[in-house]
């Protein structure tokens, strides 16, 4: 009975407790639940500051959880770090009472749904986080008001007890460290250097902004003020440090571009918070994060607006998941979201190309013209009848999903170089994606279209058939995307996705003028290979010199539909399309799901003997965690750094070999796939072995 209930208590209280820490974990943009936890008993060393949070944020998480909103939701701390330093700044300013505690309780509620009303409108109008504007409104409010509180007793030792660092120490890290400290309402160095260590542990790139955030905007303000030590003693240089560490490591990928936005933003925080510290304390409310908020919000605003290449699409749990993520996306994955497949099937010559020698030019620059071969030549015997033209009334297929927009049919084939400059397109047709653009496929044969406007077609579908109208010299495909219907607009630029060239596999890409290029068509066996069915188990075993480790991973969706292998020590997320299935994350630590990522990031889904195909590796994959944090380090100024690449190809059905390239090491290796789920039934290099068994489900077993 004692059992049961413990365990009932257990499962109440663990997620309050996780949000519990995240919240803390939040403010210094972190989302370790164990570095939450060490800020919270740092917040301790003044109990009142300590108490009061507390109180605060779980009246938050109350509330929440009263109006229905789900666990999941308040997991990451997002909607209640704020009332968490709503509450922190009420235990520096009032001593710990019945009537101070209320006001917490109250605070939090009243701060956590401000924070869904300005999350709400900022995200749908705007596009931007909250960041801690809904703490710098309400603390505003309760200061106000709490100077007509008479029953409210003013906390007469918010200080903390004296604290010096050794003489030792320069003043300027002594500053740092109390300013620092001073975000948690802590403006002690022991405070400070606590949160740094924490701040250091979980990321080298956010410690050493936040060092150099707080180094720049104190030079800043001495340089206009006149003095270095009043610059040094102003807490609120804090503000700096939010700038910094948002900008250059969060919300920003850390690289050289964002260390530029940062040099540039701390100067207009120092700036500002001259102008608030003015203007506030005519009403004896002190600057709070207002500087912070207002140069991070407007500055990323205005780089959303010009698409700056660098803000984060996904924000990791650490400013070096950030950049990892981001440059292993940028390597493995092409930007372009516009993407098609090809007209045709078997293999057809890339005859013009982007940027092509004849009439891909200007405003038509993006555009493929595709013919077919025969022994390296585009016509058999002289060319002089379309019926020498291995294209000449070849099946010509829809490249896209979507409807049917405009035809034009019936415009005579002109004999092989004649060109007719009257209807320029020939026979045409166009197709809807839905998604802000239409497909263009001209010069078919007269009266071949298969198609009329308003039918719906998918990848494949029969459209007509490969001819000579308009301005065309030889049979030819003519494929380009613009914004309307009819042809003649400007062109927009695009990728074709799935097929070969030279015997390599390009998952998506612009094929070149001259290559013979292909779609990939998936096999049964492969495609079978890598549906990994949702709530099936593996079991994974990973031989590394030692004793071998065996774990479990099932097969797992979040919130986000993402797929993933979980098991007790990470996450390993996959994708699969219509032509390829890879690997794209790596979250926790991991060693087996690693090797399995490292062995095969990327798999074909279409058999072809001997077909080749490469691929970029994150550092996640690797094995020493020391290397991988000093590379992330190393990274933010030289992205290609330490980069792993990955080479193979099929040897057989069932069979991949391929070397892995990494510190000036190459190392083959050796994969053997499934001949059902499970992806592979083994893999090897030289250093470790990885066995994939997919177990079988339970009579009676409960699956999650």
């Amino acid at each position: 009975m004692t059992a049961a209930v413990a365990e009932i208590l257990k499962g109440r209280l663990a997620p309050f407790a996780r949000a519990l820490c995240v919240s803390y974990a939040e403010i210094l943009f972190m989302q370790r639940a164990w570095a939450g936890l060490l800020m919270l008993g740092v917040t301790f060393l003044l109990p009142s500051v300590g108490i009061t949070g507390l109180v605060s944020v779980a009246a938050a998480y109350a509330f929440a959880r009263f109006i229905g909103m789900g666990r999941s939701f308040l997991a990451s701390g997002f909607f209640t770090y704020n009332a968490l330093l709503v509450g922190l700044g009420l235990g520096h300013l009032f001593a710990v009472t019945p009537l101070s505690l209320m006001l917490a309780a109250v605070a939090g509620v009243m701060t956590f749904t401000l924070s869904l009303m300005l999350d709400s409108l900022f995200r749908t109008y705007l596009r931007l986080p909250i960041l801690s504007l809904p703490f710098v409104v309400v603390s505003a409010v309760l200061y106000l008001a709490s100077l007509g509180y008479s029953n409210l007793l003013f906390n007469e030792g918010a200080a903390l007890a004296p604290t010096a660092l050794p003489g030792w120490v320069p003043a300027w890290l002594s500053g740092f460290f109390s300013a620092l400290g001073a975000i948690l309402f802590l403006p002690d160095p022991v405070a400070g250097l606590l949160l740094a260590l924490v701040i250091l542990a979980s990321s080298r790139i956010l410690f050493l902004l936040a060092l150099a955030g707080y180094l720049l905007g104190v030079g800043v303000t001495a340089l206009f003020g006149g003095s270095l030590s009043a610059a040094v003693a102003d807490l609120n240089s804090f503000n700096f440090i939010l700038v910094a560490m948002a900008l250059g490591g969060v919300f920003l990928v850390p690289c050289r571009q964002s260390l530029m936005v940062v040099v540039l933003a701390v100067p207009l925080a120092a700036v500002l918070l001259g102008a608030v510290k003015l203007f506030w304390s005519m009403y004896g409310l002190p600057a709070f994060t207002l500087p912070f908020n207002m140069v991070t919000l407007s500055l990323l605003y205005g780089l959303g607006l010009v698409a700056f290449p660098k803000v984060a699409d996904r924000i990791g749990a650490t400013p070096e998941e950030t950049l990892d993520d981001h440059l292993s996306r940028h390597l493995r994955f092409p930007r372009e979201p516009r993407r098609v497949g090809l007209p045709f099937s078997g293999g057809w010559r890339v005859w013009q190309g982007f940027d092509g020698r004849w009439t891909h030019q200007g405003g038509q620059a993006r555009a493929l013209d595709f013919v077919m071969t025969h022994d390296g030549v585009t016509h058999r015997n002289d060319g002089g009848r379309l019926e020498d033209y291995p294209a000449w009334k070849k099946v010509v297929l829809a490249p896209v999903r979507g409807r049917v927009a405009r035809v034009r049919d019936g415009v005579e084939d002109n004999p092989p170089g004649v060109l007719n400059e009257k209807e320029n397109w020939g026979n045409w047709l166009s197709i809807d994606s839905g998604l802000g653009w239409h497909l263009v496929l001209a010069h078919f044969a007269k009266d071949s279209i298969r198609v009329k406007p308003g039918d719906w077609v998918e990848p494949g579908s029969l459209l007509g058939l490969c001819g000579n109208s308009g301005y065309s010299p030889q049979p030819h495909i003519h494929m380009h995307l613009q914004a309307g219907p009819v042809p003649g607009e400007v062109t927009l630029p695009f990728l074709v996705e799935g097929f070969t060239a030279g015997g390599r596999f390009v998952p998506a890409g612009v094929p070149e003028e001259e290559e013979e290029v292909a779609p990939l068509y998936p096999s049964d066996a492969l495609s079978l290979a890598s549906t990994l069915v949702l709530d099936s188990r593996l079991k994974l075993t990973l031989e590394a010199g030692s004793a071998p480790v065996s774990r479990e991973a099932q097969v797992k969706m979040n919130a986000l539909a993402e797929t993933f292998l979980q098991t007790e020590k990470g996450r390993l997320f996959f994708h699969r399309e219509r032509h390829q299935f890879y690997f794209y994350r790596l979250e926790g630590g991991d060693e087996i799901l690693a090797a399995l990522f490292r062995f095969l990031p990327r798999l074909p889904l279409g058999y072809e003997k001997g077909l080749r195909w490469s691929d970029s590796l994150p550092t996640a994959v690797r094995a020493r965690r020391w290397q991988r944090a000093g590379l992330d380090l190393a990274r933010v100024l030289f992205p290609r750094l330490g980069e792993v690449r990955w080479e193979g190809g099929f040897t057989g059905r069932d069979r991949i070999e391929g070397r892995i390239h990494e510190n000036g090491e190459s190392r083959p290796f050796e994969i053997i796939l499934s001949d059902g789920h499970g992806l592979i039934r083994s893999a090897a290099d030289d250093r470790q072995k990885l066995e994939v068994v997919l177990r079988p489900h339970e009579p009676g077993e409960k699956m999650s």
